[in-house]
């Protein structure tokens, strides 16, 4: 299918997408708030399944956290609390009764954890601790809010906390929360880099962050996870301490990691082409959509038939859905195409004499005719095949957007002219990785958390480097 206009009007595009797939209703009456829709929220509930599988099957056990966070709580952490203190929205009264104490609707929850993790861990025997938690947080969003993208309530914001005996396991967790990271994107089959992000961009009361940026198709980068070593800056505040063995007291190692809507915008955004969606099968709401295609006199026995298929598909577990309204087959196509569904079931009387379905593949629109015998391994293996082509279609788009450059000049030019993610040299100073955006228009997205060694000169101030940034505009 084509991408022209994908590409060329991406924000147009997305906004259309989101419409007409019924995944979200922008029009709720405030600001930056929108509302998911009964197909975009089973999209997002698959996608969730995904990462909390991954996330119990390391240990990680999920918990629920309130919403309120009492001011005095929330302060306790100065660095944390300059980093969201024009953020954060606060309930003073209830009903007509001014609150003694101001409640902040939490923009993330590690102010509201931690106090409860004082009381959850005694001893070293009580470590690690690897919680994590699928809530909403409320952000003010001052700058030009974009549905999935920039929001002033997330409603899919999964955050994990751990806690440790010792600094290197708290790195080993970074790591862990890494590899479960790149299996969940890989798994949705969304391509990106992963950063060690400069200080200036580091989470606030954090050591160091990681993250992981994709593209979107006007070769912006959007940052769809991060994974955080917060050290001890937590637990000194909160008084997070275990007894060691010899019987004192230590303050642990903490670390967290999250990912948002924004995971659901880069499912879209990544795959999707002209018509809209393109959904990869392993998350999308409807795998197949059976259409029975009815002759005058003949529509009893398509229907039977179809309802037949349909009812085989779902007994494979397989995710059927048989659209027998009355409607014009043509309608219904647009329909599902539009919604991204991978695989279109078409069962005319002449399939049914020949004993075949016509299969259409949404990815590529390529018709093909398949037995009625052993139609569900027919159709898993197509559904196989169109994510193994979604994963390589998106990857292929991805690399050929990340240059090489030597100097500020030539990063300007390529992010202006061709998008994407340029690598340029650079000497480590934050004042030359400031200097290096000031130049550039751009933002350094960090040093590459698994980056090879490379040769260079920093273009700012002339010194030989063996390191190197990735930069791009972002959202």
């Amino acid at each position: 299918m084509k991408r022209e206009s994908w590409q060329g009007n991406f924000s147009s595009w997305f906004n259309k997408a989101l419409r007409e797939a019924d995944v979200m209703d922008t029009r709720y009456p405030v600001k930056g708030l929108y509302v998911w829709r009964p197909y975009g929220l089973r999209l997002r509930n698959h996608i969730l399944e995904i990462i909390r599988e991954l996330l119990e099957k390391s240990g990680h056990e999920e918990v629920l956290f309130p919403l309120l966070i009492p001011r005095d709580i929330f302060e306790k952490e100065a660095e944390h609390i300059r980093g969201f203190e024009n953020e954060v929205y606060w309930v003073t009264h209830g009903g007509s009764t001014k609150l003694d104490i101001p409640l902040a609707l939490r923009p993330t929850s590690e102010t509201s954890i931690y106090p409860m993790l004082k009381l959850w861990i005694r001893s070293h025997a009580d470590l690690p601790v690897k919680i994590y938690q699928v809530v909403n947080i409320f952000r003010y969003e001052t700058k030009m809010t974009k549905p999935l993208i920039r929001l002033r309530e997330v409603t899919t914001f999964k955050e994990a906390h751990t806690a440790h005996a010792s600094r290197e396991e708290a790195d080993k967790q970074v790591q862990e929360g890494v590899r479960i990271y790149k299996q969940f994107f890989d798994r949705l089959g969304i391509p990106y880099v992963i950063t060690r992000r400069p200080p200036w961009d580091t989470f606030a009361g954090a050591e160091y962050s990681v993250a992981f940026d994709t593209l979107a198709p006007d070769g912006r980068t959007l940052q769809i996870a991060t994974v955080h070593n917060l050290g001890q800056n937590f637990s000194k505040v909160y008084g997070v301490t275990y007894e060691d063995l010899e019987g004192k007291h230590q303050h642990v190692y903490q670390t967290c990691y999250g990912i948002s809507d924004r995971v659901i915008a880069a499912v879209i955004m990544v795959h999707g082409d002209d018509r809209g969606l393109c959904l990869p099968p392993v998350i999308a709401p409807i795998q197949v959509v059976v259409v029975p295609i009815p002759y005058k006199g003949q529509e009893k026995e398509v229907q039977k038939e179809a309802e037949e298929v349909s009812n085989e598909l779902k007994g494979g577990m397989i995710r059927a859905h048989l659209d027998d309204r009355d409607l014009r087959p043509g309608d219904k196509y647009y329909r599902w195409e539009r919604r991204g569904v991978p695989v279109r079931v078409e069962i005319g009387p002449n399939d049914i004499k020949r004993g075949q379905v016509t299969l259409v593949r949404r990815d590529t629109g390529e018709r093909m005719e398949a037995p009625r015998q052993n139609l569900v391994a027919e159709v898993k293996k197509l559904l196989d095949g169109i994510m193994r082509n979604l994963t390589r279609r998106a990857k292929e788009f991805f690399e050929e957007r990340i240059h090489e450059v030597g100097d500020t000049e030539s990063a300007t030019r390529v992010l202006k002219e061709k998008g994407g993610i340029v690598r340029i040299a650079w000497c480590g100073k934050e004042s030359c990785g400031l200097k290096l955006e000031e130049e550039t228009g751009a933002d350094v997205l960090g040093l590459e958390f698994e980056g090879k060694e490379v040769a260079g000169k920093c273009p700012i101030c002339g010194k030989k480097t063996k390191t190197c940034v990735l930069m791009a505009k972002t959202y």
